[in-house]
């Protein structure tokens, strides 16, 4: 296949996908911790869509119009997903975890129209203490027992309403259709603009590596709020027909590994961390997983002795995927290609991704370098929201760098040397070194800080803060523990430093500027002695 291909219709809304389906085909099944369950065809997904797609016509959200959606895995998230695609919205992905600062930030920072959120999530969207001008309307899916702002009952204006929105708004394949915020070394997330387009060319591109298909019942574990959720649980699923398997429930591994054999899952994608706690389950080789057909993993490299104890006793091989915000699968081992465990696999397309220097030059095999993917590639992000200089910044020759290192072998396989830059990823969440560093600072006791990537056996990485303290501090485990619970009410609790080490002083250059890259080799020397 030529990669041109890839390229959508000009007339295209991604919702056109879930609607050619067979409307009696189970779309989603819902489980919950307590056993409850539910489930919901594709035309009746589809009739929920159209209704809740009215009540937001209704309210007077227009084609372009930002809207933050912070909701659970429910099968209700799709829905809202759906109607506001459907409408030509875009919608701003945000989890559950993140804080009144970080929202308020997503709300100015995109002028955010609306923002539907779960009740839960209502009151840190209370506590922003700046002003919002664009938000025009606060939708929740109950009824508020008590807030300062008025937030209306998404549920009920549903059920109430008469009309229901058959036909897609027209939308071109280069309209927004996705704003996601993504972590910076330095100062704050940027927003990512994803395209409808972008969703035709991710449906094509991953087809070989998740090899979802017709009628599969698909377990892909990312949340709501990550475009992981778009990748997998989202678009891939009801983009290719099958039904996806949401479990809302704590991550325990024994209870994943009963949930795949209870119900037969046929594909499955987790994170590393996930798979990790799952291949030291004692008694693992106890579960019948041969229902599974195709496993894959994401956000981080994959440990090879995980890979080998899946194969060992269940005959699946878990093969490895590489991508970004600002893309899709990039590389990966793919179905139709020969696996080299321990690698990230290989190019989507030939010559589409690959390691380059710092002047834009492709390096020859053995040699590490930048992965970067060709600016031509179709699901390639437009640009950076308000900051178009930031992915002009990042583009080196014909090739947008990615901030990871890698090196490719004679065969064309990738290997994963490390980051380029300060991101932390983490269990795979990504998490700029700012953003952790930004919230210790305003505690009272620290003078100056620094975060880092720590190598972890279970999380790939955890977040380290190294921390000077103010004159007269000492440091003790107290301070440790006051710290890290500071960071959580601060930001989004997953970025909070599961490890601090008090020095003297920071490395810094001779403009003063810390040098990460010093202690993050510290960190990686003292986990290789």
């Amino acid at each position: 296949m030529d990669y041109r291909d890839w390229i959508a219709p000009e007339d295209y809304n991604m919702t056109m996908e879930i609607e050619r389906h067979d409307p009696e085909r189970l779309a989603l099944l819902y489980l919950d911790e307590a056993g409850h369950k539910e489930q919901i065809k594709y035309g009746e997904l589809m009739d929920e869509v159209n209704r809740l797609a009215a009540v937001l016509l209704r309210l007077g959200l227009m084609k372009g119009d930002r809207v933050l959606v912070m909701i659970p895995r429910r099968i209700i998230s799709y829905v809202i997903y759906l109607a506001c695609l459907k409408l030509g919205l875009a919608v701003i992905p945000s989890s559950q975890m993140l804080r009144a600062k970080d929202l308020s930030y997503r709300i100015r920072h995109a002028e955010a129209k609306a923002i539907i959120a779960w009740p839960e999530g209502i009151e840190e969207v209370d506590a922003i203490e700046e002003d919002m001008p664009s938000l025009m309307h606060r939708l929740t899916l109950a009824q508020p027992v008590s807030s300062k702002s008025a937030w209306l009952n998404m549920i009920e204006l549903m059920e109430h309403e008469q009309s229901l929105v058959s036909a897609p708004q027209p939308t071109h394949r280069d309209d927004m259709a996705i704003l996601a915020y993504t972590s910076g070394t330095t100062g704050q997330p940027k927003g990512v603009m994803h395209r409808h387009g972008w969703g035709y060319a991710h449906l094509k591109i991953t087809s070989s590596w998740l090899d979802i298909q017709e009628g599969d019942l698909v377990w892909a574990t990312a949340a709501p709020g990550w475009q992981k959720w778009i990748w997998s649980p989202f678009l891939s699923v009801l983009g290719r027909g099958a039904t996806g398997f949401i479990y809302d429930g704590a991550f325990k591994p024994k209870k994943y590994l009963e949930l795949i054999q209870q119900y037969r899952i046929q594909v499955m994608c987790c994170t590393p961390t996930e798979y990790r706690l799952m291949a030291k389950t004692s008694g693992i080789e106890h579960y019948d997983l041969s229902s599974l057909r195709s496993a894959v993993s994401a956000g981080e490299p994959l440990n090879q002795e995980v890979i080998q104890t899946f194969n060992k006793h269940f005959g699946i091989v878990i093969r490895d995927g590489y991508g970004q915000t600002e893309s899709t699968l990039l590389i990966g081992n793919l179905t139709d290609s020969k696996l080299k465990i321990g690698s990230m696999g290989k190019s989507i397309y030939p010559g589409l991704v690959e390691v380059i220097n710092e002047n834009g030059q492709v390096l020859p095999a053995g040699e590490v370098g930048d992965i970067a993917v060709h600016a031509s590639m179709p699901a390639l992000f437009e640009s950076y929201y308000k900051a178009p200089e930031r992915k002009a910044a990042a583009v080196h020759g014909e090739y947008f760098i990615t901030g990871d290192r890698a090196y490719k072998d004679e065969e064309g396989y990738f290997w994963f040397e490390g980051r380029g830059d300060d991101i932390i990823i983490s269990s795979g969440y990504t998490i700029g070194p700012f953003e952790v560093e930004e919230a210790l600072m305003k505690h009272p006791s620290v003078k100056e800080c620094a975060a880092v990537a720590s190598p972890d056996e279970t999380r790939g990485h955890v977040v380290k803060a190294f921390i000077v303290l103010k004159d007269g501090e000492s440091g003790s485990e107290e301070l440790v523990r006051a710290l890290q619970d500071h960071v959580k009410h601060c930001t989004a609790p997953y970025k909070y430093p599961r490890r601090i080490e008090f020095i003297e002083d920071l490395p810094k250059t001779s403009s003063g500027k810390i040098r990460r890259v010093v202690l993050r080799d510290l960190e990686k020397q003292r986990v290789e002695l």
